[in-house]
Order: C-alpha cells, then sequence, then structure tokens
C-alpha cells in the first residue's frame, strides 16, 4: 500500500511540475542555475535541485565553498560516496537519495504509527503527503534523508533498540541541527519506562549530541569557528539573524511586512510562512494540551489510582498522572514544538513551511479528529496549495 500510494505522490508532483512549465513565467534567479542543464536530465526533472539543491552538489563535487558551511554534511557525503553508481551524475544520485530514502522512511513511519495506540496511520500519511510543501522530500534537499533518520531513532526508540537509536541519531544530528532534539522524545521514552536507566539508556540520550560536536569540530579545525553553519546563516539573505531573536520581535517584523510591502510574490511568500507558523503551531498546542491531559485530568488521575492502589504523591509530579501510552507521544510533540520554533530564533518565518515536515505531532494529531468533513477540507487546501508552492519552485521562485 505504501508503495503504491508513494508512486501516486511522484506522478503527481512531476505532472504539477510539467504543467507549471508551461503556465508559469521562468525566474530562476538563484545561484548556480546556470549549471542545471549540464545534468543531461529533463527540466521538469532536474527543476528539483532549485536553491539550496545545488548548494548540497557542489560540496559533494568541490567541497565546502565560503560560507556553505550553513548545509550540514552527511547529504552532500552520500551524494559525492555514491554518484560513481550514477555516472556520476550528483543531481541524479542526490534524487535517488531522497527517494529512497523517503520511500523507506514512510514504510517505517507507518510501521511506528501502528505499532501503539495511534490507529489512523493511513490519514497521518496522506496528510504528510498532501502537506504544501511535501515534495522536498523527493527534491535534492536534506528532507528525505532526514525524514528516514528521524522516524528510524523514533521507531527503535519504541522497540527499544537502543543500540540502533544511538546510531541513527547521530546520523539525525549530522544532517540537520534539529536534529540534537532527539534528546527529547528519548528522555520522555525513559520516563515512561519507570525504572533506574541502564548505561544503554544513558549512551543513547547523548548520541544525538555527538553528530552536532563532530560537524563542530570540523568547523572549528577548517574555519576557526564551530558555530560557522550559524554565524554564515545571514549570508543566504531572509533577513536572517546570528544572533537570537525571540518570537515576539518575528511577529513585528512580519506585521511591518503586511503594512508596509508591496504587494509582489514575496509578500504572498511571507503570507503563508506567517498562517503556516501559526497554524501548525495552535495545532502542537492543542496536541499538548491533549498529552498532558488537561481537558480530561480527573479520569486520568482516577485511571492511576485504580492502576496503583494508592494516590500519587506530591513529589510524583504531574508526569505520573499521564497515561502510560502518552509519554512518548508527548516527548514527540516537544520536539516538534522545538523543530517549529528553532528556525524562528534567527529572526524570521522564512522557510517554516518547509520546516514543519518534521512537526510529526501537528499531522498525528490532525488525522485523529473525528470530523471527517474538516479533515477533507484540510486535505483539499493542503492540495491547492502544494500545487501553487511546488509550482513556483519548480520556475525559479523562492517559497521555502
Amino acid at each position: 500500500m505504501i508503495l503504491a500510494i508513494f508512486f501516486i505522490w511522484r506522478i503527481f508532483d512531476f505532472l504539477v511540475i510539467f504543467f507549471s512549465q508551461k503556465i508559469i513565467p521562468y525566474l530562476g534567479f538563484f545561484p548556480y542555475s546556470d549549471q542545471l542543464p549540464g545534468f543531461n536530465l529533463p527540466s521538469w526533472i532536474s527543476a528539483l535541485a532549485n536553491f539550496d539543491g545545488l548548494h548540497y552538489i557542489s560540496i559533494a563535487r568541490d567541497g565546502y565553498a565560503q560560507y556553505e558551511q550553513a548545509f550540514f554534511p552527511l547529504y552532500p557525503m552520500l551524494i559525492k560516496f555514491l554518484a560513481p553508481l550514477f555516472s556520476n551524475n550528483q543531481l541524479l544520485t542526490g534524487l535517488i537519495i531522497s527517494n529512497v530514502s523517503f520511500l523507506i522512511g514512510l514504510i517505517v513511519f507507518y510501521k511506528y504509527l501502528s505499532k501503539g495506540v495511534i490507529n489512523h496511520a493511513p490519514t497521518t500519511i496522506l496528510l504528510l503527503l498532501a502537506f504544501p510543501t511535501s515534495f522536498f522530500f523527493g527534491a535534492v534537499y536534506t528532507e528525505g534523508l532526514f525524514f528516514l533518520l528521524l522516524i528510524s531513532t523514533l521507531y527503535f526508540l519504541k522497540k527499544e533498540r537502543y543500540p540502533l537509536v544511538a546510531i541513527f541519531s547521530f546520523l539525525t544530528s549530522l544532517t540537520r541541527l534539529v536534529g540534537i532534539f532527539l534528546i527529547i522524545p528519548i528522555i520522555f521514552h525513559f520516563f515512561s519506562k519507570r525504572k533506574k536507566p541502564s548505561i544503554y539508556h544513558l549512551t543513547s540520550i547523548i548520541f544525538p549530541l555527538f553528530g552536532l560536536g563532530l560537524y563542530c569540530f570540523y568547523l572549528f579545525k577548517t574555519t576557526g569557528d564551530p558555530f560557522f553553519f550559524l554565524t554564515s546563516q545571514p549570508i543566504f539573505g531572509a533577513n536572517r539573524s546570528s544572533h537570537l531573536i525571540l518570537l515576539p520581535q518575528v511577529y513585528w517584523r512580519y506585521f511591518k511586512i503586511f503594512i508596509t510591502a508591496a504587494h509582489d510574490s514575496r509578500y504572498f511568500v511571507s503570507l503563508i510562512e506567517f498562517l503556516m507558523f501559526n497554524f501548525v503551531f495552535i495545532v502542537l498546542f492543542l496536541d499538548l494540551c491533549k498529552n498532558l491531559g488537561i481537558k480530561n485530568l480527573k479520569p486520568v488521575y482516577q485511571n492511576y489510582r485504580s492502576v496503583q492502589g494508592h494516590e500519587p504523591s506530591r513529589k510524583s509530579g504531574l508526569v505520573h498522572w499521564l497515561k502510560i501510552e502518552n509519554y512518548n507521544r508527548l516527548g514527540l510533540n516537544l520536539f516538534s514544538f522545538a523543530n517549529l520554533i528553532l528556525p524562528t530564533l534567527t529572526g524570521t518565518f522564512s522557510s517554516i513551511p518547509r520546516y514543519a515536515l518534521f512537526s510529526l505531532s501537528f499531522f498525528i494529531y490532525l488525522s485523529g479528529q473525528k470530523n471527517n468533513l474538516i479533515k477533507y477540507f484540510i486535505i483539499m487546501i493542503f492540495l491547492i496549495l502544494h500545487i501553487l508552492l511546488l509550482g513556483y519552485f519548480t520556475q525559479g521562485y523562492f517559497i521555502s
């Protein structure tokens, strides 16, 4: 079933790209855009390497150029080492890595959702694929690979295969910065065990830090700045800052954009960024309340008493009032929040529609809603935006 859904999703996206090239004027104002024809692929395929994709290809081919250290190394390393298998065509290699990774990730995601209390796995996957920016999973971007590594970490965590958790969490943080926040679901998993963690537990907690630590060490040796992936951010535009910007300041920036900016394509992209951030944030907040049992705390408390046979002590705290199966959901929710908030600390909602793909609690919560009319309406809106954003992205317009 997953394989069929994947191929339908791929065919749908390629049809959108094909017809977009006949309708939307080409802009293509981004670095290395003149190199796309050199990969000898149809334009409706090579367009999936627009913008950041060409940076990953450049890193794989020539190593890091100045300021490209903003891009984490695992994905371009895989392109470099696997490219000889595909006639040294780095663009084709990147597409194969992304799509194969995402397909395997979807299979693991389905197993992850089905292994537990979640009984609406197909709807969750449908929402994920319909999401306006899901096409990045199949582009020359880190999304497909990161999804596989992220969901593999969560899956093996649920199966208590801690050596595999350590390996996949290490690779995840070597792919994207947000991978370090896998510490959150790992810690909450151990809360659910209600016993003293073993040495395997403790080592798996710290492994998400090792991937980032290794990259920081490399940056220190090559640039003298272990955090150059942050300090180089402003070079890539989007009004990013290398120092901390709090969320209220980001809102103020966007309000000024809506009041003063010209109503061009960039204005509408900003509007989509703003609306998407707030929609995902609100859904994650509702999911947090659900996992904490805020709407139905008394029954949860009574259930705990019936199982344990006594009142929970004051020292035990709120965490012992939660249903055991909610610990992992709560950890995933907090990871999803961290994934959404982290990019805003650079002072912008730019690329939030793409980063939100990994706030998995968002999709799980929506798929669990009982009102099918609302779910179908959301999917329809997602698909309309998906077509628009994919069409403009592949025609050289920055959308995320």
